[in-house]
């Protein structure tokens, strides 16, 4: 598929149930996320909440013959962590929860940090900073504009607090299936790239690591770490082009007071 696939008025409106529903799941998970419980505990709750009390479905489960209902990577994880019934979150950890949803036939997709306990300032300060940088390109997004301007958002953002930002790795239009078209690159140069058109939907979810952008895949076939084993973050909404600017489908409760769907101006 190689152009983006703008969603109708009717379309959009189910996407955001399914970015509603996903946004939830994250709520349930911040009294649950907590020192001592397994990545695989966690990942049974998610499929449970989601079959069972919100009648959709985990998409990521069975996607790419993948087993689990999210990733969970942790620390020096970069994605697509796999769960573990003997991997403990433990204190000073950081994780990324990576989950998508499916309801009445579309997907949302969106990733959080959590901080177990203690973390130390400079896990705490790189977490931060990927998540400005996610907004930095967010915030970029209107009719017009590019992809490459988001990229180059991003990409500034990071290489300003001295991180980087993962190349082999981008975001990725979303609908009915899990990736369409558009690919969206989290570094880049303005004005070069896909135009955004209103309805294009997709996500941003930029990769910033502590040292080296270069990764490496483990032997399982899916955990991508840091070649240097520095730590790395990762945030991630699956975001709407409206006709005066964007919405977050997929925002939670908790960013409403800070960051509302709005025009990219602020109003």
């Amino acid at each position: 598929m190689n152009r983006p696939i703008i969603k109708t008025p009717a379309e959009q409106e189910l996407m955001r149930e399914s970015g509603r529903l996903l946004a939830s799941v994250f709520a349930m998970l911040d009294d649950f996320v907590t020192p001592g419980v397994t990545t695989m505990e966690i990942d049974r709750q998610v499929e449970t909440f989601i079959t069972r009390d919100l009648k959709a479905r985990p998409a990521s489960k069975g996607q790419y013959d993948y087993p689990y209902s999210l990733n969970t990577s942790i620390n020096e994880v970069v994605c697509h962590g796999m769960p573990s019934a003997s991997r403990k979150l433990k204190n000073g950890d950081i994780v990324n929860l990576d989950i998508t949803l499916e309801k009445n036939g579309f997907i949302a997709d969106s990733s959080k940090m959590y901080m177990i306990g203690e973390v130390q300032p400079a896990a705490r300060k790189l977490v931060q900073a990927a998540y400005d940088a996610m907004w930095k390109g967010i915030e970029i997004v209107r009719p017009g504009t590019t992809l490459g301007d988001i990229g180059h958002a991003i990409q500034k953002h990071a290489d300003g607090h001295g991180y980087s930002v993962v190349r082999e790795y981008c975001g990725h239009g979303i609908g009915r299936e899990m990736h369409e078209a558009p690919q969206v690159l989290h570094f880049g140069r303005p004005g070069t790239g896909e135009i955004l058109k209103e309805g294009m939907t997709f996500t941003i979810e930029p990769m910033i690591n502590q040292g080296t952008h270069k990764t490496k895949t483990k032997k399982d076939g899916w955990t991508v770490i840091t070649r240097d084993k520095k730590l790395s973050a990762q945030w991630e909404h699956t975001i709407l082009v409206t006709a005066s600017g964007y919405e977050v489908l997929t925002l939670r409760a908790e960013e409403s007071d800070k960051h509302q769907n709005r025009k990219p101006d602020g109003r």
